[in-house]
């Protein structure tokens, strides 16, 4: 992968730490009701979505936060494509099976089993299985600027991150924070979505670039 600037190391950070999006659950939840039931509802009744994110990262060393923006699209288990289009291209494709991560300027496909990749990370709050529970320890984390908050923490101690916050509001999933076990803390903001659409499912394959660098195990129907 690409070392240029944030996005390279955020692309990794999503794989291990994240990757995420955030989505409109079917039927309206108030305030009222806290944010971890908030989020079993939205993870029970939005199986696909499509959108779009902005996201900031800030490094532990107080240097200048690094900005990004994109979209994505999924449907659990397993299968998502989320793509950053600002500051440079950026592409992750999971297939089910596969996470390929696409560096368009650099050429280069990285390759890896998804389900080595997700495990418990926040990534797979949105493309996993949907069993919250199973990988991560949810407490309520209260309100704070309309939103209610989940705090959620990996039973698993090798997962990459320390933490992640999870803002809900009425149903809607707004906002996630991550701090990964470098310090570094990124921010996605969710800023347009779709719950449960009908997505081709060409959204989810990927076929190396011909002339790529191909890092992994690459099947050789891919090849």
């Amino acid at each position: 992968m690409s070392v240029r600037f944030g996005v390279g190391r955020e692309v990794r950070a999503l794989v291990r730490s994240l990757c995420g999006a955030g989505l409109l659950a079917i039927g309206r939840l108030t305030l009222a009701a806290d944010g971890v039931e908030q989020l079993r509802q939205f993870v029970s009744s939005t199986r696909s979505a499509e959108g779009a994110f902005e996201q900031t990262v800030v490094a532990k060393s107080g240097r200048r936060p690094q900005q990004a923006a994109g979209s994505f699209a999924y449907a659990r288990p397993g299968r998502f494509h989320w793509e950053y289009d600002q500051p440079y291209r950026q592409v992750l494709v999971g297939d089910g099976t596969r996470l390929w991560t696409w560096d368009p300027d650099l050429n280069q496909v990285t390759v890896r089993e998804i389900g080595e990749a997700l495990g418990a990370t926040p990534a797979a709050i949105l493309f996993g299985s949907g069993e919250l529970e199973e990988g991560f320890e949810l407490a309520d984390g209260g309100t704070d600027n309309g939103l209610s908050w989940v705090e959620a923490r990996p039973k698993k101690t090798e997962s990459g991150f320390e933490s992640l916050r999870i803002g809900l509001q009425d149903g809607q999933l707004r906002q996630m924070e991550m701090r990964d076990n470098f310090g570094q803390t990124t921010f996605i903001r969710f800023t347009r979505l779709q719950p449960n659409p009908q997505l081709d499912a060409g959204r989810f394959r990927f076929t190396p670039p011909a002339g790529a660098d191909v890092i992994g195990d690459v099947p050789a129907v891919a090849r």
